[in-house]
């Protein structure tokens, strides 16, 4: 049987309009970082052409070797900048550092990783295969919505939600604002992009 992480997981699960308190578990990501503006960012570009061959690359060792079967989960991005006005009010992408990553299940190992992102670099002519890493992430509890939409349009949702519904439920901000991509940002106009935005949070 195939896993689809997307849909067993409650933490791909949001509505636009809603926000929600939810706790996220500790989960598995081949992760690329950068900074800079995603739009001009040559960086930005080459991470997400290094991810998907790598995810792949995973899902075809996954079910040869261990006989489990996954659908590869969307493109996700952490962000941050030194000023949270960067993302809500100025919008200034220069501004702004990521971490690009792909959900991997739990049972894909470090020494199966390793062996799939050298088969990667060794065919590719990008160099963020070999700069990519396969690491943990311990969000915990986070408000999260799903935004429609074009990116440049999140100003007004973010702020509601750092401003507005995260101070008015007794929590702060702790880890860095994160983005998951239902939509392929490549391939699909961005009046159409389906996106959910998370905030980790702690207690006031």
């Amino acid at each position: 049987m195939k896993v689809d992480l997307k849909k067993s997981l409650d933490s791909f699960q949001a509505k636009h309009g809603v926000f929600r308190i939810l706790e996220v578990p500790v989960l598995q990501y081949v992760m690329l970082d950068g900074h800079g503006d995603p739009n001009a960012s040559s960086d930005f570009a080459e991470a997400v052409e290094g991810l998907y061959p790598l995810s792949y690359g995973l899902k075809f060792a996954s079910k040869r070797e261990l006989d489990r079967d996954y659908v590869v989960p969307p493109l996700e991005g952490l962000w941050w900048a030194e000023s949270e006005l960067a993302f809500t009010a100025e919008r200034d992408k220069s501004a702004w550092s990521w971490t690009l990553m792909i959900l991997a299940p739990d049972w894909i190992t470090t020494e199966l990783f390793a062996d799939v992102q050298a088969q990667v670099a060794a065919k590719s002519d990008l160099s963020s295969p070999a700069r990519a890493r396969l690491e943990t992430l311990d969000e915990g509890r986070c408000v999260q919505t799903l935004h429609l939409g074009s990116f440049d349009y999140e100003g007004p949702t973010l702020d509601a939600m750092h401003h507005e519904f995260i101070p008015a439920h007794g929590l702060t901000m702790t880890g860095k604002h994160h983005e998951i991509y239902f939509s392929d940002f490549r391939r699909v106009e961005p009046a159409k992009f389906r996106t959910i935005l998370r905030q980790p949070v702690g207690p006031a």
